[in-house]
């Protein structure tokens, strides 16, 4: 089945309170999508502004996110919305992208790190070495440039949240190990920075998706047999789309979290219980 006879429509906007996150100033990178539809970081940008968060949206592909944009205010007109063209590997674009929300709004509170790759397939012995650095740039290093200067921005705000996109491929590697490996710093980046920053009121988690299905997955040519897999490879019998993942960063950004810290929380349906799918 070709990707334009797959089912590949937007599933339905969550029921928000429009108060969980209201009065904070949040960034979320990676806010575009690759295809049609809502990706992780898309539907984690509608929720918060949705949520009645401001919320700046980033994202290196400038119609990708302003397609987010549009879809904010359609929901809701009067959502506080910005856009940034910008790239995360590089530290003067993450400089430059904290300055909108401190400018503009007079903090940040809030920094969701959404931007991925995945397409790395291979072992250590035959993985090429290129691809490798790219991966963990852009998985990795780019996490660390947006927190290096959020996090004093954060400071003179009172704190913040900040919620880094993993994968459950960190916890249960296989044949992707340049993927693994980023996904697995990480994590180990997460719970350092929560340990760093805790005494500055800046609590630091980290999501790990499992098989979701997003524009990621069925713009890299996903066909229905394998998205029948996947859905079955869940405990629950169903499948995850980027709204879960949103729902989790919402939670984590909300203040309902304020004793959660340093956590790793997968959004799997239970897949890491079941083992590899069949």
């Amino acid at each position: 089945m070709s990707k334009s006879e797959m089912n590949i429509s937007m599933p339905p906007v969550p029921q928000t309170t429009g108060r969980r996150l209201e009065g904070k100033r949040a960034i979320v990178t990676g806010a575009g999508s690759r295809a049609a539809g809502i990706g992780n970081g898309r539907a984690a940008a509608i929720l918060f502004a949705l949520e009645g968060a401001c919320v700046l949206l980033v994202d290196r592909d400038l119609s990708a996110v302003e397609e987010t944009q549009a879809l904010i205010l359609e929901q809701k007109p009067e959502a506080i919305v910005d856009i940034f063209e910008g790239d995360v590997t590089d530290e003067e674009s993450c400089a430059a992208m904290v300055r909108i929300p401190v400018d503009a709004w007079g903090g940040l509170d809030v920094l969701h790190n959404n931007v991925g790759v995945g397409m790395s397939v291979g072992s250590v012995v035959d993985s090429d070495l290129e691809q490798w650095d790219m991966v963990q740039d852009v998985n990795v290093r780019s996490m660390v440039l947006t927190c290096r200067h959020a996090v004093p921005a954060m400071i003179r705000s009172d704190g913040g949240s900040i919620i880094n996109v993993s994968s459950i491929a960190a916890l249960r590697p296989r044949g992707m190990t340049a993927y693994s490996t980023s996904k697995g710093a990480v994590i180990a980046l997460s719970q350092a920075m929560a340990a760093d920053h805790a005494r500055e009121a800046i609590r630091v988690n980290c999501i790990a998706p499992g098989p979701m299905y997003t524009p990621m997955v069925y713009a890299g040519g996903m066909n229905e047999s394998l998205r029948e897999a996947r859905r079955d490879a869940s405990m629950l019998g169903i499948e995850g789309t980027g709204w879960d993942i949103g729902l989790a960063a919402t939670f984590l950004a909300s203040d309902e979290s304020r004793y959660i810290t340093g956590v790793v929380l997968p959004v799997d349906g239970g897949v890491l219980l079941r083992g590899p799918a069949r």
